[in-house]
C-alpha cells in the first residue's frame, strides 16, 4: 500500500482511482457553502498567508453535491468502514439528507466546541462544528475503546478519564499559526489524533475527499496509516503534497500519549455465585475498617478486575437483602 493524492475533483477522482470497498476510515471537512473564500474579513485574518485557489461550492449546488460526493465515499469504504464528516449548521440538512440516502448507520452525532466564533451583536456567537460520525454495514466497525484512556484512568473532578474523551461533546481549540502559510480552513492536529486513534489501525488506509492542508493525511500518516484523497487547487495541491513528503512515516508517535495497561480485565464476563459471594464478604470486611462505600468498591473493583457499577450492584443486591430480613 503507498500514500496517493490527486489534484482533481473528489467525484470524478474516487470513481476513477478508488475502488470499491478499499478504504477503512474517511475524514473530511467539505466546504462550506457559504462563500468561505469571504470568510478572511469576519475571522479578522490575514489573508497574506492563507493559500489562494480555495473552491467554493454555490450554495444552489450544495444538495446535489453532497448526495454525488457521499455516494462515493459510501462505496469506496469496507464493510465495517468509518466515515467522519465535520460541517457547519448552515448547509447541515443537506449532508444530513444525503446520508439519508446511502445505507450508511449513524454512530454519534458529535459537537466539536472550538476557541472562538464569529462575533455577533444581534444573535447567538456560533462556536462550534458538527461531526457526523457513520460507518458502512457488513462489518463491525474499529472502535478502539481503551487507545487514548485505559478503564481505570481518573480525571481531575474524579471521573474517568476514558469516558470524558468519549462523550459526544468535544472541546478542542484551534490552532493559530500567525506568519505562518495555511489553507482557508484546516482542521486541529488533536481533533485528527482522536478520530483516528479511535476509529483505525496501523497500516490502515484513510482517505480525506477534500485534502485542502493535507491535515488528516498528514496525522494519518504520523500515526503509521496511510493516506489518500483529492484536492481540486492546484495551488494547495502543489504547496502541501512537499510538505506532506517532508514528514516522517510515524513522526507523531512518540508525542502520542501511551496509556497504562487496562486493569478492569474481568469487566463484561459473567459472575458466579462465588465470585458474589467473595465480594459481598470483601465488602463487608472493607467497611469494618471505615472506608467509605465509595472507596471500598473502588477497592474490590480492583482486585476482582470487574467495573464499578458491576460491583455496586452486588453491593446494593446484598444490602437490600439484609435489610428485608
Amino acid at each position: 500500500m503507498q500514500n496517493k493524492f490527486y489534484n482533481t475533483d473528489c467525484i470524478d477522482g474516487a470513481q476513477k482511482y478508488l475502488a470499491a470497498d478499499s478504504v477503512d476510515l474517511i475524514i473530511t471537512d467539505p466546504p462550506y457553502g457559504i462563500e468561505g473564500d469571504k470568510l478572511d474579513k469576519h475571522y479578522n485574518r490575514n489573508e497574506n498567508f492563507v493559500i489562494d485557489g480555495y473552491v467554493e461550492i454555490p450554495k444552489k449546488e450544495y444538495a446535489s453535491f453532497s448526495e454525488k460526493w457521499i455516494l462515493e465515499a459510501e462505496r469506496i469504504l469496507k464493510p465495517g468502514g468509518s466515515i467522519y464528516i465535520v460541517s457547519g449548521y448552515t448547509n447541515l440538512n443537506d449532508i444530513l439528507n444525503a446520508l439519508k440516502k446511502t445505507s450508511l448507520e449513524e454512530i454519534n452525532h458529535i459537537i466539536w466546541k472550538y476557541n472562538f466564533g464569529v462575533y455577533t451583536k444581534t444573535k447567538y456567537i456560533s462556536s462550534h462544528y458538527h461531526i457526523l460520525y457513520y460507518k458502512k454495514k457488513g462489518e463491525k466497525h474499529t472502535f478502539n475503546t481503551f487507545s487514548r484512556y485505559s478503564d481505570s484512568e481518573k480525571a481531575d473532578n474524579g471521573g474517568s478519564r476514558n469516558y470524558l474523551d468519549r462523550e459526544d461533546v468535544w472541546i478542542i481549540n484551534r490552532e493559530f499559526k500567525p506568519g505562518k502559510i495555511k489553507n482557508k480552513n484546516e482542521l486541529p492536529q488533536k481533533l485528527l489524533e482522536k478520530m483516528i486513534q479511535y476509529s483505525s489501525n496501523e497500516g490502515d488506509l484513510v482517505c480525506d475527499f477534500f485534502l485542502g492542508s493535507f491535515s488528516t493525511a498528514k496525522v494519518a500518516k504520523g500515526l503509521n496509516r496511510y493516506a489518500t484523497g483529492f484536492e481540486i487547487s492546484k495551488n494547495s495541491f502543489n504547496y502541501q503534497i512537499k510538505e506532506f513528503e517532508k514528514l516522517k512515516t510515524g513522526y507523531l508517535q512518540s508525542q502520542i500519549r501511551k496509556p497504562p495497561k487496562n486493569l478492569l480485565v474481568n469487566s463484561g464476563k459473567s459472575l458466579t455465585a462465588n465470585e458474589k459471594k467473595k465480594i459481598s464478604a470483601e465488602f463487608k470486611k472493607i467497611k469494618a475498617r471505615g472506608l467509605s462505600k465509595k472507596q471500598a468498591i473502588e477497592d474490590i473493583s480492583k482486585k476482582y478486575g470487574r467495573g464499578y457499577w458491576s460491583v455496586l450492584k452486588i453491593i446494593d443486591g446484598t444490602t437490600n437483602k439484609s435489610l428485608k430480613k
